[in-house]
């Protein structure tokens, strides 16, 4: 695995990739990796010869400084993570610094509109603005023939997969299903940064989210109830600050036209002290709802 720092290096050694005859897949990431991130590398190579890794926490997503200042770095703990990974490591490593992605004051910025507005974009104004523009330099830095993303972050693969068909870039945008931990929680670079007690709570969004699938299975998909049944789980833990549980179609983000739908995909966000996390579920999906259900029933299991 080679570690590159410039856009120059990096296109040269994808040059050489290609001209291997290489098939080039990237995974874009923040770094602080996890479990999460080496699921979707291992992935990638089903879809291509060479991975290209990015580590690059993008300021441009970030709507708070303090936010942006707390966010985990380690970029040679990443480095000898993705190592370990053996056969599995990617190719390359992309880790530049912000001048490199951003040498001068930006004037150009990528805008989704109709799917940016709600859920997190509400409350982060800019953020998926930010990125936006970081994937959309991404892609034409590395030029892949494929890139992948995880389910966790559903609004963030919607605007990418719009991003991709509105400007034509000849990328397959491929989705990589959530990974969880134990007790169901998804798998989040920011969970590190939750105290011992902060994280013993998180379990409560994974288990909020089977609630929804329980009232579907059991009730039917009417998204007021799914709405409801999550936030009277979510209310069995009191310091947990809710910031918004939303049922929407996964197509548009937007509230069903007809007041129910099938898939429906139920989403929150919720703050932990000052970590804020997301999670979701696409109720009307068998393998995502299986894969939920299946995380808290070992969870019960465990701590029975």
């Amino acid at each position: 695995m080679q570690r590159v720092t410039t856009i120059p290096r990096l296109r040269t050694a994808v040059a050489e990739e290609r001209g291997a005859g290489h098939r080039v897949v990237l995974v874009p990431t923040m770094g602080a990796l996890h479990a999460g991130h080496f699921a979707l590398v291992e992935e990638a190579h089903r879809h291509g010869d060479t991975v290209v890794v990015s580590v690059f926490v993008n300021p441009a997503q970030f709507d708070r400084p303090d936010d942006l200042q707390r966010y985990p770095r380690d970029l040679d703990g990443d480095q000898a993570a993705l190592a370990a990974l053996g056969d599995a490591a990617p190719g390359i490593l992309f880790a530049p610094e912000v001048s490199e992605v951003y040498p001068a004051e930006a004037r150009t910025t990528v805008h989704v509109s109709g799917l940016t507005e709600g859920l997190c974009g509400a409350a982060r104004p800019g953020h998926f603005d930010g990125v936006a523009t970081v994937v959309a330099k991404l892609l034409n830095m590395v030029q892949p023939d494929a890139a992948l993303f995880g389910r966790k972050d559903f609004q963030q693969l919607q605007v990418i997969r719009r991003l991709v068909t509105d400007l034509d870039l000849p990328v397959s945008v491929v989705a990589v299903p959530t990974v969880r931990e134990d007790d169901g929680v998804a798998l989040s670079s920011r969970n590190r940064l939750l105290s011992p007690p902060e994280r013993r709570r998180a379990g409560v969004l994974p288990r909020a989210l089977a609630a929804a699938v329980r009232t579907a299975r059991e009730a039917g998909g009417d998204p007021a109830a799914l709405r409801e049944a999550v936030r009277v789980t979510l209310a069995t833990e009191p310091d947990v600050d809710v910031e918004y549980v939303e049922v929407v179609d996964p197509a548009t983000l937007k509230a069903p036209r007809d007041g129910s739908a099938s898939p429906l995909l139920v989403a929150l966000a919720a703050h932990l002290g000052a970590v804020r996390l997301i999670d979701n579920v696409v109720v009307g999906d068998p393998d995502d709802e299986d894969r939920l259900l299946a995380a808290i029933g070992g969870a019960a299991g465990h701590h029975q």
